[in-house]
């Protein structure tokens, strides 16, 4: 995103609704409505697929791996359907999706795999799942407020937060006991006549 000098960079919500031929016509229409509320405050990007363009928001059908990957890192929240890969790949670039499974029943997808996935990654706190678009607004605004709520710590760095906190809390208990050591010695030395 290039922003002039002096300006105050406008947030950019980036929807993926991903390649499958069956149309997401809800998601598009959940981006479109959040641009309309937003009025300009927000920049709203969708990639649409097969479904129908956007009437609001930005629109396009498909870009290129490294186009996408890089929408992904201008980003400040991603919105995407279930897919698995699309999900991996928002949060290989630090970000947790916000994401809208396809449902089967409103044909979007042919079966519930898209859901099942994205409960048990929600489950796990992998993802912030919202299946309903008021959900789903709140979650936006929420983020936009504060970038660092869906941030994503990789899982190495929080091996290595856990270490270093068992191991203050190990020197923490040694210093405990040393000092109520040294607080018993005093107690007899002044016990003594």
């Amino acid at each position: 995103m290039t922003v002039e000098p002096g300006a105050t960079p406008v947030p950019v919500v980036l929807f993926l609704v991903g390649t499958d031929h069956h149309p997401f016509t809800r998601m598009v229409r959940w981006a479109d409505e959040y641009a309309r509320t937003r009025g300009g405050k927000v920049r709203v990007v969708v990639q649409h697929g097969p479904t129908a363009p956007p009437d609001v928001a930005e629109g396009f059908v498909l870009v290129p791996h490294a186009e996408l990957l890089a929408l992904i890192g201008d980003a400040d929240v991603v919105v995407c359907h279930g897919g698995p890969a699309t999900i991996v790949e928002v949060r290989r670039n630090g970000t947790m999706p916000v994401v809208v499974p396809r449902e089967p029943s409103r044909g979007e997808h042919v079966d519930g795999h898209q859901q099942r996935f994205a409960r048990r990654m929600g489950e796990e706190g992998l993802v912030l799942l919202c299946e309903e678009q008021d959900a789903m607004d709140a979650a936006l605004d929420r983020a936009l407020g504060d970038p660092s709520w869906l941030a994503v710590v990789d899982e190495d760095e929080r091996a290595r937060t856990r270490r270093a906190v068992d191991a203050v809390g190990a020197v923490v208990e040694g210093l405990t006991a040393a000092a109520g050591r040294r607080r018993g010695r005093d107690r007899q030395r002044v016990r003594r006549p």
